[in-house]
Formats: C-alpha cells, sequence, structure tokens
C-alpha cells in the first residue's frame, strides 16, 4: 500500500505561479513512476506530466515551457512547479503513484486561476 499526501493548491492571479508537492509513504521500491492530472468541471481527467525513476518526463502539449515536473526520490515526493497560470489551468489536479501493477491517488488539490 502506498499513501499520497498532496499539498500547494490555491487561487492565484493568470500569469502566477504555484508548486504543487505529492509525497509518498509505504511500501516503495526504486522504479516507480508519479504524475500529476487534472479534471476540470465537465471534462474528463487529463494527464499534465509525468516523470519516471529515471528522470523521464511527459508533459501534455498544452504546459510544456510553462511547467516543470521534478521528484526528490529520497523523500519519494514529486513536484509540480506550475507558472505562467491561465484561466484554462483551472482544475483540481491528482497525484498518481504507478509502481509494478499497482495505481494510487492522492485526493486532489484545487488550483484555480482567476483575476
Amino acid at each position: 500500500q502506498v499513501q499520497l499526501v498532496e499539498s500547494g493548491g490555491g487561487l492565484v492571479q493568470p500569469g502566477g505561479s504555484l508548486r504543487l508537492s505529492c509525497a509518498a509513504s509505504g511500501t516503495i521500491y526504486s522504479i516507480y513512476t508519479m504524475g500529476w492530472y487534472r479534471q476540470a468541471p465537465g471534462k474528463q481527467r487529463e494527464l499534465v506530466a509525468d516523470i519516471t525513476s529515471r528522470d523521464t518526463t511527459n508533459y501534455v502539449d498544452s504546459v510544456k515551457g510553462r511547467f516543470t515536473i521534478s521528484r526528490d526520490n529520497a523523500k519519494n515526493t514529486v513536484y509540480l512547479q506550475m507558472n505562467s497560470l491561465k484561466p484554462e489551468d483551472t482544475a483540481v489536479y491528482y497525484c498518481k503513484f504507478s509502481q509494478g501493477y499497482w495505481d494510487y491517488w492522492g485526493q486532489g488539490t484545487q488550483v484555480t486561476v482567476s483575476s
């Protein structure tokens, strides 16, 4: 079992920045992928970015150049630095931890971009 604790969401003006964190605890092996997904009202959940244990990253086109995903393996934590935020980035952001055949999800954190 793996537990995830997310933090860092909130309200920010367009053009602003936020940093999301997701800390994993429990039975964790050396090879795993962590990522961030988001779901806006009336839309499907989509991948925002993920990062493998080899630090290979993947981003959805709409956030490339604005968001940066990183991880601290010693802390089993993944971060999402979000810059130049736009109103269309407003959503609930979920952390996902994938290890072997198992996926674990965080509880979600709200990000609202509005003036």
